[in-house]
């Protein structure tokens, strides 16, 4: 199943301690690039993350922001006092005061001195380890988008290539009628010029023009890239850049037809081809 470059996920984890939550977006890009961005506390984070978004991707404009918060009721809760310190700054206050008979004791001062209140710390590693996990099941949703575009996107081109084989066999089917009116036109200048030439002499002629415009070989080659094209969306693996690849080769046929037509009506074919075409090129960039 194809995948599309361009999807958005969001997971969001909410624990004792707080709430995490992850945004994966993604737009067309020839190769994978990511851009991380992290909490500092998280930071260490990132060559794992990285490895993870690229063994899971290959392709595309990769945003992978990580929002963290702490519970701010479950972080005071968890405040202690370091009574013994609190206790020496008291009495070196008090000394003071009693020594030079001025000031007094704010009780708020002596809390925000070093090292009397303190917050537990968070167990980081054990938060890691469930962001992580928060992260794998973001990725998991983000691939399923991009799968679900990659699905219409192949419907889409699935059109565009039934449409390719219908003008394939439209000028196949006025091809013997072309070239007998082509034949019958070059026995009415060489009539009208007044030159004789021997059975031998003018079936050779006939033949040289008949290969100057025959398209039979770039339509065999037409409908083999059609085939193949439907062999590749078929593929359950990134197949954007052999899709690209292909499109060269409908566009080389479709220029040629172009160039050997002296029909209108096959002009006009060659013309829808490469409407068709186009339009299932800009259809792949965007592909996995």
């Amino acid at each position: 199943m194809i995948s599309s470059m361009t999807a958005y996920a969001r997971k969001e984890l909410n624990q004792p301690w707080g709430s995490a939550s992850w945004e994966l977006r993604s737009v067309n890009q020839r190769y994978l690039e990511t851009y991380i961005r992290l909490p500092e506390q998280f930071r260490s984070l990132e060559p794992i993350i990285r490895e993870r978004l690229r063994n899971r991707l290959t392709r595309g404009k990769i945003e992978c922001n990580l929002r963290f918060d702490l519970d701010p009721t479950n972080q005071n809760q968890q405040l202690s006092l370091n009574i013994e310190l609190a206790q020496q700054i008291l009495n070196a206050a008090d000394w003071i005061r009693t020594e030079y008979q001025a000031g007094e004791i704010n009780p708020v001062d002596v809390l925000r001195w070093p090292g009397v209140m303190s917050a537990k710390e968070q167990d980081l590693d054990t938060i890691s380890q469930e962001i992580l996990a928060l992260l794998d099941t973001t990725i998991d949703e983000f691939i399923a988008v991009r799968e679900r575009e990659g699905k219409a996107l192949s419907e889409l081109i699935i059109q565009r290539l039934e449409g390719i084989s219908l003008q394939v066999d439209k000028i196949r089917a006025w091809m013997p009628e072309i070239l007998e009116w082509q034949k019958e036109r070059l026995k009415s200048k060489l009539e009208e010029a007044n030159i004789e030439l021997d059975n031998s002499r003018l079936e050779q002629e006939i033949v040289m023009v008949a290969q100057r415009i025959d398209v039979a070989e770039e339509l065999d080659r037409l409908m083999t890239h059609v085939k193949e094209t439907y062999s590749i969306l078929k593929k359950n693996e990134a197949v954007g850049r052999r899709l690209d690849f292909m499109m060269q080769e409908f566009n080389r046929e479709s220029n040629t037809i172009a160039s050997k037509s002296i029909n209108a009506d096959v002009t006009a074919s060659a013309i829808e081809l490469k409407v068709l075409i186009e339009q299932i090129r800009e259809q792949v960039q965007n592909i996995e």
